[in-house]
């Protein structure tokens, strides 16, 4: 069973950044994909970024160039550095997990493991 807990979620004006950390009390060996999604008020949850096994990362068109998804695998934590946030950025922010051998990592529907959320606030 992997166990995620994420962190650095907070309050911010637009503009500016806030970095997330996920960490993986159990990490799973072999081909995997972790990954942030969010979910806003009234919305359905949407993929931001994600990072296979690999080191190959993809973004949502909608925070592509402004947020940074990265692993440190020596802690078992992956990271989401987030510049420029907007108001359109605020809502709950989850790390996901799933062992994955396909070339693309999968959809939110696919992962096995998240974790129990984060708040992002942006104010304007």
């Amino acid at each position: 069973q992997v166990t995620l807990v994420e962190s650095g979620g907070g309050s911010v004006q637009a503009g500016g950044s806030l970095r997330l950390s996920c960490v993986a009390v159990r990490y799973i060996a072999g081909s995997y994909c972790m990954g942030w999604f969010r979910q806003a008020p009234g919305k359905e949850r949407e993929g931001v970024a994600d990072v296979d096994s690999d080191g190959l990362t993809t973004y949502a068109d909608s925070v592509n160039g402004r947020f940074t998804i990265s692993k440190d695998n020596a802690k078992n934590i992956l990271y989401l550095q987030m510049n420029s946030l907007t108001p359109e950025d605020t809502g709950m922010y989850y790390c996901a997990a799933v062992g994955w051998l396909g070339s693309d990592c999968p959809p939110g529907s696919d992962y096995k493991y998240w974790g129990q959320g984060t708040q992002v606030t942006v104010s304007s």
